[in-house]
């Protein structure tokens, strides 16, 4: 009997941890880890580059035909404002879940910022004003789209993709072989995404192995309490909060959710990037969930570069652990300050190198907080990076869910 993909990413997930946990006791520089590593980071990387292949293709025809489609129905608006509803709401629940935990367990208490001093005098902060994101942001929204196509600069592209998709409404009947070019090459590329889903079980597996035996279990120990409260609050955020939304809105079950759109979040868990994931997504929100492809076209791409809820939640809770190292007692206002800044951190500076560390910085300074300060979270950032990825994709599947319900009262 052939096992369903699912089960196979499932299986192949299970076994890359069991071979990470077998590389990870070797020493350093051992031929064994050596060799079994470079091949495993062959594989992973692999899988990855081929997901990204097929990633600016697929966001460009995706939303050009979505949003053809939707105007043509006199749906776009609705659909906008939507989701754009939707994903403000999830990242402040976000945001207010790990503040609130964070004030009530208060990680990083008794625990001094000179026990990571080494680490932060060796480690140099991009720092980057409030204006100047913004002057970054809107930078990266508007430039030439076969620069944006060419270079992967995926908000870009999407920006471009939503004007494309209104001129052809505009242009009517005119422009009516091109929207039924883009749709047939929309169509080509989920062919190519379900060819590259076959080879998902050992990326999969290989991406997890590399993940568990390169982790530093000591320095989990000495920042348990940090790296414990945000796994609980992302869990409850993405097995709770979301799940709840989603049934409230729509009916739909948790568990029925969960069948749809394993192979997305083990994918996303695995690869801990939402764009690298966003063609996985896409397939199994149409073909799993359901979802109008117009619909799923327009929120999905959409969610996977502005709607971030597990890194809001990672960079507020960061913030309130590195102000409890430093001793500082961040008031309500000054909390304030954190929620909005990490709302907006979460959204991403595009093209600037280490978007999330940059954008941690900022939520760091926005409260006067030694940006330094984020070196004490590098080494356990990769191991986070995979829970909130995951919950970032779980977003953007529920989203596009509530809106198409929204959209068909």
């Amino acid at each position: 009997m052939k096992l369903s993909l699912n089960t196979q990413i499932f299986t192949g997930a299970a076994i890359g941890v069991l071979i990470g946990m077998a590389i990870s006791p070797l020493a350093q520089d051992s031929e064994l880890r050596v060799q079994s590593l470079y091949a495993l980071g062959l594989i992973g990387s692999v899988f990855i580059d081929l997901l990204k292949m097929v990633l600016i293709p697929l966001v460009f025809t995706s939303i050009v035909v979505g949003v053809a489609n939707l105007q043509a129905h006199r749906q776009v608006h609705r659909v906008w404002t939507s989701t754009l509803g939707f994903f403000i709401l999830s990242m402040a629940l976000a945001i207010a879940l790990a503040l609130a935990a964070s004030n009530i367990f208060k990680p990083g208490e008794g625990m001094q910022l000179a026990m990571f001093q080494d680490a932060m005098q060796n480690f140099e902060a991009h720092r980057l004003t409030m204006p100047e994101f913004f002057k970054q942001f809107l930078h990266e929204l508007f430039m030439n789209p076969f620069a944006a196509l060419a270079n992967g600069k995926v908000l870009a592209v999407v920006i471009f993709a939503l004007f494309m998709g209104i001129a052809l409404v505009v242009g009517g009947e005119r422009y009516q072989n091109i929207h039924k070019l883009l749709q047939e090459a929309q169509e080509l590329v989920m062919r190519i995404v379900g060819w590259i889903m076959h080879l998902a079980p050992l990326g999969i597996m290989a991406l997890l192995a590399q993940l568990v035996a390169n982790q530093d279990l000591s320095l989990l120990q000495t920042m348990g309490k940090f790296v414990t409260l945000i796994v609980a609050t992302t869990l409850i955020h993405g097995v709770i909060i979301l799940p709840l939304l989603l049934y409230l809105v729509t009916g739909v079950t948790p568990l029925r959710f969960w069948r749809g759109a394993r192979e997305a979040l083990i994918t996303a868990f695995a690869t801990s990037s939402s764009s690298a994931t966003l063609p996985v997504t896409l397939r199994c929100v149409e073909n799993k969930l359901h979802v109008k492809p117009e619909i799923a076209g327009f929120v999905v791409p959409l969610g996977a570069t502005i709607n971030m809820d597990g890194t809001a939640l990672y960079e507020a809770a960061a913030a309130l652990f590195i102000a409890h190292l430093a001793g500082i007692e961040l008031g309500t206002g000054q909390q304030l300050v954190v929620f909005f800044t990490a709302m907006i951190a979460a959204m991403g500076a595009p093209g600037i190198p280490s978007a999330g560390m940059v954008t941690m910085v900022m939520v760091l300074q926005s409260v006067g907080l030694p940006a330094e300060a984020i070196a004490i979270l590098l080494p356990i950032d990769r191991l986070l990076d995979t829970l909130r990825t995951a919950v970032n994709v779980e977003g953007d599947m529920v989203g596009s869910l509530i809106v198409q319900k929204l959209v068909q009262r």
